[in-house]
């Protein structure tokens, strides 16, 4: 209402008008696209969680340091390029690694050392790095039809929850060393195929076919259904490695992670659970020893009965 003698508008209960005026803020946002709110700040994790995942399976990877890059070049992991810091030191170590990328028609490239810096996010370098193409992963089905395409008896190991990749490197090089014909890993919660794992896998990693299951439990019923037996290797499995008599059969070996050993799905989809006897005092083995161990009483025990 006007006051009386005054020439103002309307003031009380109006909210003012034209700039004084009250402005909504239009309809209220949802949890996580509100700037501090616990599902906000969680949305953001996920999310460069994901750009974090996304990035190391479709981009290069930079092996650091001048050991580890040694190391890949010794083991023939595949490699697109070599930066050499400009005005390095150079020792030995660089001398071999910079023959050996030489030999094998791998681009040597001397950059400035800030520039290294930044390709490998700050990581200790010491002048060398060397960048690893993102590998090839295979369909899990590609792994059965070359098992049954082999000749051979099927072997095939599966991680469940195996989140290291030195852990996974060692398992390729095991899985490789005694007969299998691939390794399955889970979409989630697993390590992937980094320049960790490739180091860690003496190189086998490049003639090993390493499968991604987007659903680890639905793809070892599936080679249950194609006549596969499952094996999980537990600390508390229903038989001994001894009485492991599945071995000359089509098998899956599956491998859980050393902490919390085989999830509560994967084990009641094997078919049996075996575990490793070993000394008083030691609770367990190290995930990549105990697949190894596992792999290489299948082999032997098909040795034995002439199905390799």
């Amino acid at each position: 209402m006007r006051k009386p003698g005054t020439k103002k508008g309307a003031v009380v209960g109006s909210g003012g008008q034209r700039r004084k005026a009250l402005e909504g803020k239009g309809p209220t946002p949802r949890a996580d696209e509100r700037p501090g709110h616990p599902a906000q700040r969680k949305a953001t994790a996920a999310a460069k969680a994901e750009q974090r995942r996304t990035k190391q399976e479709q981009g290069p990877e930079l092996i650091a340091g001048r050991n580890p890059v040694v190391e890949c070049l010794r083991a023939g992991v595949p490699a697109t390029a070599l930066y050499v810091a400009l005005g390095i030191d150079a020792d030995d170590r660089v001398t071999e690694a910079v023959q050996l990328a030489a030999d094998r028609g791998i681009s040597i490239l001397e950059v400035a050392r800030t520039e290294i810096d930044r390709l490998t996010g700050g990581a200790v370098h010491m002048g060398l790095a060397l960048q690893v193409p993102p590998f090839a992963y295979a369909h899990p089905d590609e792994l059965l039809t070359t098992a049954q395409e082999s000749g051979d008896v099927p072997l095939i190991v599966a991680l469940d929850g195996v989140t290291d990749p030195r852990n996974l490197g060692a398992v390729i090089r095991s899985a490789s060393a005694f007969g299998a014909h691939g390794v399955v890993v889970p979409q989630r919660r697993s390590a992937g195929v980094t320049a960790v794992a490739w180091r860690t896998s003496a190189g086998t990693a490049a003639r090993m076919p390493v499968a991604v299951a987007t659903n680890l439990t639905r793809t070892l019923r599936a080679y249950a259904a194609e006549g596969l037996m499952l094996v999980g290797l537990d600390a508390d499995g229903s038989m001994p490695i001894d009485d492991l008599t599945l071995a000359t059969s089509p098998l899956v070996v599956v491998v859980g992670s050393e902490g919390r050993g085989l999830s509560r799905l994967v084990r009641e989809a094997c078919d049996a659970t075996v575990s490793i006897p070993m000394a008083a005092g030691v609770e367990s083995l190290n995930a990549s020893v105990a697949a190894g161990v596992l792999l290489a009483e299948v082999a032997r025990r098909r040795r034995a009965a002439g199905r390799v």
